[in-house]
């Protein structure tokens, strides 16, 4: 799989949703290896969009097509400034569900202090969040950069996912979340209380 990441800042988060709504209908059909996007911007007006491929020359292919060109010009003057893209290959994937109901989505930008350790960890922990976070449904990990990640975390709803943020964790559990805030020192949170999902 391939991820680009657009992070940018808009006071319209309207008009670029409408741009958002405008692709999926007139570009998405010939869109080559796309295999679905999330976006949306928080309070604050930072937003993201993360666009999956198949993989790197289905996404270039996708960008070299006049009409996509013509349609990011136009998108693009819905941000107040430049936007960043990020490009990977490197993505890790967790699904407990259909990521494409999630009703919120918690985007996570941070740099990784150690791999392996976080992909050991990862692994580890997918069992025991399925059964201890049925709010989360999944998420997708997508590392770029220098030891940056982008994390996307896919929930049933806010309020389900705040309530179980709540909970006290322990014994296994508390020892491996602790880790992981180790690992994965997360720098940004951006909550995206109306998340747009599109899939193919």
């Amino acid at each position: 799989m391939f991820i680009q990441v657009m992070e940018g800042k808009t006071s319209d988060a309207e008009a670029l949703h409408r741009r958002m709504e405008i692709w999926e209908r007139d570009l998405m059909p010939g869109a080559i290896g796309y295999l679905g996007s999330t976006g949306g911007c928080t309070s604050s007006g930072d937003c993201i969009l993360i666009a999956r491929f198949e993989s790197r020359d289905a996404a270039r292919a996708n960008s070299d097509r006049p009409e996509q060109t013509a349609w990011w010009e136009e998108t693009e003057m819905c941000f107040d400034g430049p936007v960043v893209f990020h490009d990977t290959e490197d993505v890790q994937v967790m699904s407990h569900g259909d990521m494409g109901a999630a009703r919120f989505v918690q985007v996570m930008d941070g740099h990784v202090t150690d791999r392996q350790r976080a992909d050991a960890l990862e692994r580890e922990s997918d069992s025991v969040l399925a059964d201890l976070r049925p709010d989360l449904i999944g998420a997708i990990t997508a590392y770029h950069g220098d030891g940056e990640f982008t994390e996307v975390a896919y929930f049933t709803s806010e309020g389900e996912a705040r309530n179980a943020e709540r909970q006290e964790l322990t014994g296994d559990a508390a020892e491996k979340f602790a880790e992981w805030e180790k690992v994965m020192k997360v720098d940004h949170y951006f909550d995206l209380t109306q998340p747009w999902l599109t899939n193919v």
